[in-house]
């Protein structure tokens, strides 16, 4: 049974465009429909080939942004049956979060940003809307994928109120305003922390397999200490790496536990009744206990000392970077680099202009990326690509 507070697809806001009409496409609800309007689009597809951390990886095991979101979307589902919300917008959420990521992850992000900040800089989260409310064509009659309202709230407020939206995440908002300065709905917030649990966890394992971190540190750290501990009790006679497996499943179960429970406390507290008190409370209700936040935080700062800031990642990020911004410069320089489709869309002004070859980089997967760059800049290899 749904919760009184899950968002209910029979009662949403709609699309801005009607696009459920037409067309006997099988017995799916409207938030059924957004799900696997994501699972069928270009951009989701893309994302087989986008970096996560590893860039160019030569192991085919590490995860990529593809995989991050089905890990997200398994994790999300489950706290959402825990809580009796919607478990497909819950779904389609965690599969979408990434849809607006540049080549090479965030190396690419902090590439192109300063790239076109004379046109209003690039940030990845309102690039998800322009992709979805914009870029991505598959319908005759508009632009977009035509998502529902609840959908596209969670994406632009899955981390909270927006007081100050990106130019991209704005423009949708003003084409079909999105409320911005609300909390997002319950569906959302678990998303959001479902992204949390996934990456902590997954970003650890594929830093053991890479070598990068140090096991010793690793299970030193406060939030792992005590999963390691019960771990090895378990497993005495195991090789300390042949227990990493379990050590990543069974510190997912202890976040997931203590989400669920934290945000079973928090909305019995509040009071909520329906999905309009969610957007209306004071702050979030999907949360981790005080203590395991406390613990998760510190875990982040240990990822970034030790992982996302390693000199190995970090000499391919430098890289990564010079390609992104290679081809910014290449391409406003001379537009006629374009495909012909892209340039035959080209607006005359700007900012629209810059921006337009902003969608074009910022949709490229890596090894697309790469090969554009060879072919227009000059000679470049990272990793093992």
């Amino acid at each position: 049974m749904a919760a009184r507070y899950a968002c209910d697809p029979a009662s949403s806001r709609g699309r801005l465009h009607g696009g459920d009409a037409g067309g006997a496409r099988g017995p799916r609800d409207a938030f059924q429909r957004d799900r696997d309007r994501i699972i069928h689009s270009i951009a989701f597809r893309r994302l087989a080939h986008k970096t996560q951390v590893f860039i160019a990886p030569d192991d085919d095991h590490f995860r990529v942004r593809l995989t991050h979101s089905l890990e997200v979307a398994q994790i999300g589902r489950t706290i959402a049956r825990a809580l009796g919300l919607n478990e497909d917008l819950t779904e389609a959420l965690c599969l979408a979060h990434d849809i607006g990521h540049s080549p090479f992850g965030h190396a690419g992000e902090d590439a192109l940003d300063p790239a076109m900040a004379d046109v209003g800089g690039f940030d990845h989260n309102a690039h998800t809307l322009r992709v979805l409310t914009t870029l991505e064509t598959p319908y005759p009659g508009w632009r977009g994928l035509d998502l529902t309202w609840e959908m596209l709230e969670g994406l632009a407020k899955h981390n909270g109120p927006v007081a100050s939206p990106p130019w991209a995440l704005a423009h949708a908002d003003a084409a079909f305003p999105l409320d911005l300065a609300t909390w997002p709905s319950l569906e959302a917030q678990v998303a959001a922390l479902a992204d949390d649990i996934a990456y902590d966890n997954h970003d650890m394992d594929d830093g053991l397999r890479a070598g990068l971190l140090d096991l010793d540190a690793l299970v030193a750290q406060p939030l792992v200490a005590p999963v390691w501990a019960a771990v090895t009790r378990r497993f005495p006679r195991l090789d300390r790496a042949d227990l990493i497996g379990e050590l990543v499943r069974e510190q997912i179960g202890v976040m997931v536990n203590d989400l669920i429970a934290e945000t079973r406390r928090r909305i019995a507290q509040s009071g909520v009744d329906s999905p309009a008190d969610v957007r209306a409370a004071a702050g979030p209700l999907a949360a981790f206990s005080p203590a395991l936040a406390a613990q998760e935080r510190g875990f982040k700062r240990f990822m970034y000392a030790e992982l996302y800031r390693h000199p190995r990642l970090e000499a391919v990020g430098r890289q990564a970077k010079g390609v992104i911004a290679g081809l910014a410069a290449a391409y406003r320089g001379d537009p006629r680099l374009l495909p012909a489709d892209w340039l035959a869309r080209l607006p005359e002004e700007e900012p629209w202009r810059g921006r337009h070859i902003a969608d074009f980089i910022a949709g490229m997967t890596d090894r697309y990326a790469l090969a554009r760059y060879r072919e227009i800049v000059g000679p470049v290899r990272l990793g093992g690509a």
